[in-house]
């Protein structure tokens, strides 16, 4: 009798769980033409407040080793009317620049994985809504998880 409760709540949880990611999906309508959409949907932590994650986008491109490259552009938060969720959109890829350091000419190139240039973009974790960001076709969105160190240290004064 307790494993036919427990299936059925089971059964329930995970029917909820996916009519949810399917409804919140709503308020993100397809990518335009030229655009691409990506999602992101982020496991349940404990302390939420604990993490962040950051957005990277950018493309692979054959460059030297010894210079660091970055792409002009920027990522814009908006918040989508009548449902109040952001959404993450990067309107263009602008020029690629980077460091002017000699290289030989001969050198061989290698694939990197080149991003707009700045600060890191940081934002909320939040496993209760998706991550969507909309970008040119033939960008790539990548992420990394960000965490708070659980030990909090005092500083001295001077």
């Amino acid at each position: 009798m307790k494993m036919v409760r427990l299936t059925t709540v089971l059964s329930v949880f995970f029917a909820v769980t996916a009519g949810q990611a399917a409804d919140d999906m709503k308020a993100f309508p397809p990518a335009k033409q030229g655009m691409t959409r990506y999602v992101l949907r982020l496991p349940q932590q404990d302390d939420e407040s604990a993490f962040q994650v950051e957005l990277m986008v950018g493309k692979v491109v054959q460059v030297d080793e010894a210079n660091r490259f970055f792409f002009g552009g920027k990522i814009e938060e908006e918040t989508i009317q009548g449902w109040g969720f952001p959404r993450y959109i990067v309107r263009e890829l602008g020029p690629m620049a980077g460091t002017l350091i000699a290289v030989d000419p001969n050198a061989p190139k290698v694939d990197r994985f080149i991003t707009l240039g700045g600060n890191p973009y940081l934002i909320r974790y939040n496993s209760r809504l998706p991550i969507v960001v909309y970008v040119p076709e033939g960008v790539e969105v990548r992420y990394r998880i960000w965490r708070a160190d659980a030990e909090v240290k005092a500083m001295k004064k001077g």
